[in-house]
């Protein structure tokens, strides 16, 4: 394989996707829509665009699972446009998303949204197992672009849209804003509309009441203009359940998702994080995820306890094939499925071992399963991004 230019990836702000969706957001701290139809909007509602504070809504009794608690499913998409990625990374991608896909199966069930004019590609790449869902997006990250599945202590569940913008209006996204509720449709439940926009993976929870997120995503202003953190913390208790938000600072402007927390900092389990340390001091990220690691090792959860701590290094080197300065080489951005985590190698051989050492240690009880997603990586993502779970 050659090297291949990428004309748009999610660390460059190329606009060649000009076409941005204007949508308008109803009045109110969260709209229902009905699981078989509904509106899904996307954009802030009208108080905070001009600059006023929303309402403090009331404590919610909805709670998002943490990613290790046993899913329904998983969700993909399979959108790889020429458009956004080039041609001729759309078949590298594909197949990357494939591993994935065919990397899920085995553990759980698997639903990935394919337009009808890939189908045909899809059922050739795709395990027979897998359920194909016809349907639309413009890009493949359904971490950002989908729906949060919520339960309560009765056992229902609903689904929550965060109102995707394309990362602040830096990509088109028309069609990435229907993905939520083409989710909430295919599950069978309803879907409700945050005030806030954001992206899943801005969004660390460890399932007790505790969040990781970043200030340079959730409180940038290409999103959620006029939020304060008290406002933020209270939107999120109200629709996800969360009572302790540990905010780190993330860095705005260095990537299209000006930060996401996914990339920076996971819960193992309640009162564990396994946290990003960059050791390339020519790195943007290396200064912040040092600050990252004073704010997390002086933090305590939502029941008081103390963060344990470790770090995982990104490789020093990586494979030439797809290679650039926009390559997003983590090992943060791992998947858990029901008894298995998925994550990415690199061909660094010392820091993929380093990798699967460490998270085998972190899930004894689950198998690792390590994934060359370098096409993928070169548009800024990787496993976590391309992936959502739908709790059980």
């Amino acid at each position: 394989m050659t090297n291949v230019s990428h004309p748009l990836t999610r660390r460059r702000f190329l606009h060649r996707c000009a076409a941005f969706s204007a949508f308008s957001v109803t009045p109110g701290l969260l709209s229902a829509c009905g699981g078989s139809g509904g509106g899904d909007s996307a954009g802030g509602n009208p108080d905070q665009n001009s600059g006023g504070e929303p309402p403090a809504p009331a404590a919610s009794a909805w709670v998002w699972p943490d990613e290790g608690a046993a899913h329904a499913a998983s969700w993909m998409s399979f959108q790889v446009s020429a458009a956004i990625w080039g041609r001729d990374m759309v078949a590298p991608v594909q197949e990357a998303l494939a591993r994935i896909a065919n990397a899920i199966i085995p553990f759980e069930p698997l639903n990935v949204i394919v337009a009808p004019e890939n189908m045909a590609r899809a059922r050739v790449l795709l395990d027979a197992r897998i359920r194909l869902v016809s349907g639309t997006a413009d890009d493949l990250w359904i971490r950002d672009t989908g729906c949060i599945t919520v339960r309560n202590a009765q056992g229902q569940k609903r689904a929550v849209s965060f109102n995707f913008n394309g990362w602040g209006n830096k990509q088109a996204y028309s069609r990435d804003a229907t993905v939520a509720q083409q989710m909430s449709q295919q599950q069978g439940v309803n879907l409700v509309r945050s005030q806030l926009v954001l992206e899943g993976g801005a969004l660390e929870t460890d399932g007790e009441g505790t969040a990781i997120i970043t200030e340079s995503c959730v409180l940038n202003a290409n999103r959620n203009p006029g939020w304060t953190k008290s406002a933020v913390e209270a939107e999120l208790k109200a629709t996800l359940g969360f009572s302790k938000i540990i905010w780190l600072p993330g860095i705005a402007g260095k990537d299209i998702t000006d930060g996401h927390t996914d990339f920076y900092a996971r819960f193992v389990k309640p009162g564990v994080v396994l946290a990003n340390l960059e050791t390339d001091p020519g790195h943007f990220d290396y200064a912040v995820t040092r600050k990252h690691l004073d704010i997390l090792r002086s933090a305590t959860d939502a029941q008081g306890r103390r963060l344990q701590i470790t770090t995982l290094s990104p490789p020093a080197q990586t494979r030439p094939d797809f290679a650039g300065k926009d390559f997003a080489a983590g090992y943060i951005n791992f998947y858990l499925v029901n008894g298995g985590v998925l994550c990415p190698e690199f061909g660094d051989t010392a820091a993929d071992n380093q990798a699967r050492t460490t998270l085998a240690a972190l899930y004894p009880d689950r198998k690792i399963v390590m994934l060359n997603i370098d096409a993928i990586a070169a548009g800024g993502g990787g496993i976590h991004c391309s992936t959502m779970h739908q709790c059980r």
